[in-house]
Order: C-alpha cells, then sequence, then structure tokens
C-alpha cells in the first residue's frame, strides 16, 4: 500500500520536494507518492484536516505555515518548542506530532556537504520568520557566531527573546552548555563594516526572485 506524503505552502510551485522525495523513494525502495499543495492562506488548517481523512501519513510545511503548524500540531518535538515553527507534521491517530528539522539539515549540509566548520566562523542569517526560528538554536549550538537582520526589528526581538528563555532552562544550565545570543543588526549599511563566512537567507526574498541589497 502506497504511503502518501505532501509538502504544503503558498506560493508552492517552485517546490523541488516531490522530486526529492520521489528520487529518494526509488534509491530506499519505498513505496510512497508526494505532491505539492498549495493551500489557501486562510485554508491550512482544513487542507491539514482534508489530508488526515485522506489517510495520509503526514506533510512538510513551508511558508507561510509554519507558525499555524506549530499552533496546529497536539504534541511537539524539542526543537519545535524552541523555534516555535514546525515544517515537518506526522499524523498518528488522533496525534498530530510536529517537529522542525529546519536548523539540524542545514547545519548538516553546511558542515558535512560544504566541509565548512561552523565554529568560530560569522554567520549572517537573514529573516526572523519560520525559517530564522527553525535555524537559530542549531546554529548557535555549532559554536558559530551569528549575526541576525531582519527588516521589521520588532520580529528580530522576538526571535530573541525566545531564545534567551531556552538558553536559561535548567536543561542546559545542567549540561554546562553556554551559547552567546545573535548579534542583532539594525541595518544592511552596518554590514558594511563586518566580514560573513556565510550568508544564509531565510527570507522570502527567494521565492520572487528579489535581490537582497547587500554591501560587497
Amino acid at each position: 500500500m502506497t504511503d502518501k506524503y505532501a509538502v504544503i505552502g503558498n506560493p508552492i510551485a517552485h517546490s523541488k520536494s516531490p522530486l526529492i522525495h520521489r528520487m529518494f523513494a526509488e534509491q530506499t525502495g519505498q513505496d510512497i507518492s508526494y505532491e505539492a499543495i498549495e493551500a489557501p492562506l486562510d485554508g491550512f488548517a482544513a487542507t491539514i484536516e482534508r489530508l488526515r481523512n485522506a489517510g495520509y501519513k503526514g506533510c512538510n510545511v513551508t511558508v507561510p505555515f509554519k507558525f499555524e503548524a506549530f499552533g496546529l500540531a497536539t504534541k511537539l518535538s524539542e526543537r519545535a518548542r524552541v523555534a516555535q515553527a514546525v515544517n515537518t507534521l506526522r499524523f498518528d491517530g488522533e496525534i498530530i506530532f510536529g517537529d522542525n528539522t529546519d536548523g539540524a539539515g542545514l547545519v548538516c549540509d553546511i558542515e558535512q556537504n560544504l566541509k565548512l566548520t561552523l565554529q568560530g566562523h560569522n554567520i549572517l542569517l537573514l529573516g526572523a520568520g519560520g525559517a530564522a526560528w527553525g535555524v537559530s538554536l542549531p546554529l548557535l549550538e555549532s559554536g558559530a557566531n551569528t549575526y541576525n537582520y531582519n527588516r521589521t526589528p520588532d520580529k528580530a526581538q522576538q526571535l530573541s527573546h525566545a531564545l534567551q528563555i531556552f538558553l536559561k532552562r535548567d536543561l542546559y544550565a545542567r549540561k554546562g552548555l553556554k551559547y552567546g545570543l545573535p548579534n542583532f543588526v539594525n541595518s544592511y549599511a552596518e554590514l558594511s563594516s563586518k566580514q560573513f563566512d556565510v550568508v544564509i537567507n531565510a527570507t522570502s526574498a527567494g521565492l520572487t526572485d528579489s535581490e537582497i541589497p547587500l554591501p560587497e
């Protein structure tokens, strides 16, 4: 019996997830189907309910629904709780399990595929939406010096506050783990005096082929 999955977003036509998962299924010998679904901006919850009723096993979630997916999940992984955003939902009976694999996947790709150890390197993270929330803690855990810029400072401060709360938890204190918070940048002009080893675009600019006016 074929296991059904999907990726949900708006827009979604650009997504390579169906191709990637089709190749994954072929390589691992799994019988799965995977489709891209564009949910109405006000219809994410209804789309999830439709998939559950149709017997789907789960789905991936992308822009702009990651925060809404966090709210729909009835059970969350630790990293999803920290990110307060979800990019993966698994349906298990009445349970909707939410996870966030953005950060773990990004760090793994940079360090294993690009062969760049992040510890001690300067990383510029652009954006403060669901993707930025998902990758911020894993970047800090990697030992990177993270700088964050967002057009709306209030959203960047919300991200900083959430990280601050988590990093003060007893769990991290007991382990003796200490991470510095991201350095927040107020304008592109401030970036001209800094050098970065990696720039991570967690904005929606890539969806519209918009250029980000970064100084050289």
